[in-house]
C-alpha cells in the first residue's frame, strides 16, 4: 500500500479544536471512528462526527456552560467519549476524564476539586458505583448519561432527552470553533496517585499538540493506517497517540471493545497501529510460554530457534549485528511460527508503541524475534505524555529511545531524569507547592525516574527514585527490574519486592488463580480451603520458580521470604491505581502482619 502523510500544521490548528475543524474540512467522508453498537461494527465519518458534535455543543449551551469551566467523562472508549470532548473543546471548555474503573470516592474527590459543572456518565453501572457519593454530585448542575438509570433527579436526565432539543431545530445547529488561546486550559487530567491523593495536571492546546508533531518526526503515521485504541482514553499516552495524533494525521480509530474482547478485536479490525502497555504483552508471553511447554521436544525447538533467528535479523538489519548463514533459515521458520502469532494480532501491525512502564527485555525479544515491532517509549502525564520513543530505524529494546526532536532532557541528582519542552504542563491545578516542587526555575521537570543515558541518547530506565528499596547493609535495590523478572513466570500473577531497611529482600505474591488450581492438584491440597495459602510446600515451590526467574541478579538483590495472599490488588480495592500501577504504602498497610512475619527474629 503506498503511504502518503497528511498531517495538519501546527500552524493551521494551533488549537485541538481547530484540528478537528480542518480534518473534517480535508476528509469529510473519510471513517474517523468505529465503534461496537447494536451487535457490529459501525462507522462513523468526520462529516458525520462533526455535525453530531454540534448537537452536543447546541445542549451544553443550552445548559448554561460558559468558556473555562470544566466538565468531566465517565465512558469507555467510544464515539460518545470523543463527541463529549470535542463538543468541549470547541466551546473553549475544560474537560476532565475519569477511569471508569476507579473508586467512587476517588471520583467524588476529583469532581470537587475540578470544580466540576457538568458530568457525561455512559452506563447504569457507573450510576450505581456513584451511589455513595451522591451527596459529593451537588456542585454539578447537570449530569448526562447513556443508558436510562434508576431515580428521578432534576439534574440527571438521559442522553436521547438531552440531544431531542436541538435534533429537532428547523435548522441544525452548526459546530461552534471557540476554543480559546493555543496556550490556555484544555483538560485537567488527574494522575494516578500511587501515593496520597491524584493531581490535576494542567495540560494546554500547544502542550499537547506540540508533542504529537514532535513524535510525528520520530514515527510516521499515516491516513492508510488502522489503530485500535484499547488503553482507556482517560490515559494520556491513549488519548495523545490513540485519539487526538489521528486527527491530526487522518488515521481512523477503532475503539476496542475491551481487554476481554481485544484478541477477537485484533482479528476482525487488523489495525496496523496499536498503544499498549507490558502487561499486556507480559500475559500474552506467558499464555505462549505455557502453550510452548505443553509440544513436542522438536516444536519447542522449532519455537525457539525462530525467536533466535528472528533476534538475529532485527539486530542485523538495525545495524548491530552481522549477517550469518543461518539467517537463511529463517524466513522458512517464520512461515511456520512468527507469522502464525502476528495473525493473532491482526496480521498487519506496522507497530505498536508500548509504554506507561518497563517492558522486560526477555519479553521484548521474545515479540521482537517474532516479528512483532515494539516500540518502547517514555513518558509523563505531565509532559503530554511522550519524552521519548524508539523509532523503527533506530529501535534499541532496552531503551524507551531517543528523546523527540525539541525535547531537552539530561540527568539531575541521583542521575533522576530532568526534561524540559513546550510539551510541559502549565502545573498542577489547585496546587502551586506541588507544582513548585517538580518544576524548577529553570523549566526543568523532575521526573522521579532514575536514567542511563548513552552517547547516542538512548534513555534507559534503571529505577524509581521514591520506589528505590534501601536495605539495611547499604545496597540499593530497585524492585521494578526483579518484579517484571518475577511476573513472567505462569504461576505468578503479581508480585511485590519489599525490603526496605531490612536485611533481605522478601516478596508478597498473588498466585495465578488457574495455574494454582493445577498445583495444588499435584500438591494434594485443597484450593479453596483458605490454608493452602501458609502451606510450605506450596511456597517452596514458588520460592524455586521466583529463585529461577531472579538468578541473574546480583547476590544481595535476592529474594529470601515470600508471602502468599488469597486476594489480588484491583483498583476496586485500592491497592492498584486505574492505570495498573501498585499503591506500595496502601499493600504494606494492608499486608502489615504478613511482613513483620517475613522478617520475624532477623
Amino acid at each position: 500500500m503506498e503511504r502518503e502523510q497528511d498531517i495538519i500544521s501546527l500552524e493551521a490548528a494551533p488549537t485541538l479544536a481547530h484540528a478537528f475543524h480542518e480534518r473534517v474540512l480535508r476528509t469529510p467522508d473519510q471513517v474517523a471512528w468505529r465503534d461496537w453498537r447494536n451487535g457490529r461494527w459501525s462507522d462513523h465519518t468526520w462529516a458525520e462526527s462533526r455535525a453530531e458534535v454540534a448537537l452536543w455543543q447546541h445542549a451544553m449551551q443550552a445548559d448554561g456552560l460558559q468558556a473555562g469551566e470544566r466538565i468531566a467523562i465517565l465512558c469507555r472508549n467510544r464515539w460518545e467519549w470523543a463527541l463529549c470532548d470535542q463538543a468541549a473543546q470547541g466551546l473553549g471548555l475544560v474537560s476532565v476524564p475519569l477511569y471508569t474503573n476507579d473508586r467512587a470516592e476517588n471520583i467524588g474527590w476529583i469532581l470537587e476539586d475540578a470544580g466540576v459543572r457538568w458530568l457525561f456518565l455512559e452506563k447504569a453501572e457507573h450510576w450505581d458505583r456513584l451511589q455513595e457519593i451522591r451527596d459529593r454530585l451537588d456542585g454539578l448542575t447537570r449530569i448526562v448519561t447513556g443508558e436510562r438509570v434508576e431515580g428521578e433527579l432534576p439534574n440527571v436526565i438521559h442522553l436521547d432527552a438531552w440531544l431531542a432539543p436541538a435534533r429537532t431545530l428547523p435548522t441544525p445547529p452548526d459546530y461552534v470553533l471557540d476554543p480559546g488561546a493555543p496556550k490556555e486550559l484544555a483538560t485537567i487530567v488527574y494522575t494516578s496517585g500511587t501515593t496520597g491523593r491524584p493531581k490535576g495536571v494542567m495540560l494546554c492546546h500547544h502542550n499537547i499538540l506540540w508533542d504529537i508533531h514532535a513524535a510525528l518526526q520520530q514515527v510516521p503515521v499515516y491516513p492508510q493506517d488502522m489503530l485500535l485504541s484499547f488503553l482507556p482514553l482517560s490515559h494520556t499516552l491513549e488519548r495523545t497517540a490513540g485519539y487526538y495524533l489521528p486527527i491530526v494525521t487522518g488515521t481512523p480509530v477503532a475503539f476496542s471493545r475491551g481487554i476481554q474482547q481485544l484478541a477477537d478485536d485484533l482479528a476482525m479490525m487488523k489495525p496496523t497501529l496499536m498503544i499498549s502497555v507490558p502487561r499486556i504483552f507480559e500475559r500474552v508471553y506467558g499464555r505462549i510460554s505455557a502453550k510452548v511447554a505443553e509440544e513436542s521436544a522438536m516444536k519447542q525447538w522449532l519455537f525457539h530457534k525462530a525467536v533466535a533467528l528472528g533476534w538475529q535479523r532485527f539486530e542485523w538489519r538495525q545495524g548491530r549485528a552481522y549477517w550469518t548463514l543461518g539467517l537463511l533459515l529463517q524466513p522458512l521458520l517464520d512461515r511456520l511460527v512468527g507469522r502464525k502469532i502476528r495473525q493473532r494480532l491482526g496480521g498487519r501491525l506496522r507497530f505498536t508503541v508500548c509504554g506507561g512502564a518497563a517492558l522486560g527485555e526477555e519479553v521484548a525479544r521474545r515479540f521482537i524475534g517474532l516479528g512483532v515491532p515494539i516500540l518502547q517509549g517514555y513518558g509523563l502525564t505531565e509532559t503530554s505524555p511522550v519524552i521519548a520513543v524508539n523509532s523503527l530505524e533506530d529501535n534499541l529494546p532496552v531503551s524507551v529511545g531517543r528523546a523527540l526532536p525539541g525535547i531537552e532532557v539530561r540527568t539531575g541528582e541521583n542521575d533522576e531524569l530532568l526534561t524540559r519542552s513546550p510539551a510541559v504542563m502549565l502545573g498542577y491545578w489547585n496546587n502551586p507547592e506541588a507544582t513548585a516542587r517538580i518544576i524548577d526555575d529553570e523549566g526543568w521537570l523532575h521526573t522521579g525516574d532514575q536514567v542511563a543515558i548513552d552517547e547516542q541518547g538512548h534513555i534507559r530506565i534503571t529505577g524509581r527514585i521514591k520506589e528505590i528499596i534501601v536495605l539495611s547493609n547499604g545496597e540499593k535495590v530497585p524492585p521494578a527490574d526483579m518484579e517484571n523478572a518475577i511476573a513472567l513466570d505462569e504461576l505468578i500473577d503479581q508480585v511485590m519486592v519489599i525490603g526496605e531497611g531490612k536485611p533481605y529482600l522478601s516478596a508478597l505474591v498473588v498466585p495465578n488463580p488457574e495455574a494454582l488450581e493445577q498445583l495444588a492438584r499435584e500438591l494434594h491440597l485443597d484450593s479453596a480451603n483458605q490454608a493452602i495459602y501458609d502451606d510450605a510446600h506450596l511456597r517452596e515451590v514458588l520460592m524455586e520458580h521466583i529463585e529461577e526467574r531472579t538468578r541473574d541478579f546480583p547476590g544481595y538483590a535476592r529474594i529470601r521470604r515470600i508471602a502468599i495472599l488469597d486476594h489480588p490488588w484491583t483498583p476496586d480495592n485500592g491497592l492498584m491505581t486505574p492505570t495498573l500501577k501498585l499503591r506500595r504504602e496502601r499493600i504494606l498497610q494492608q499486608c502489615h502482619d504478613l511482613t513483620e512475619h517475613l522478617y520475624a527474629g532477623h
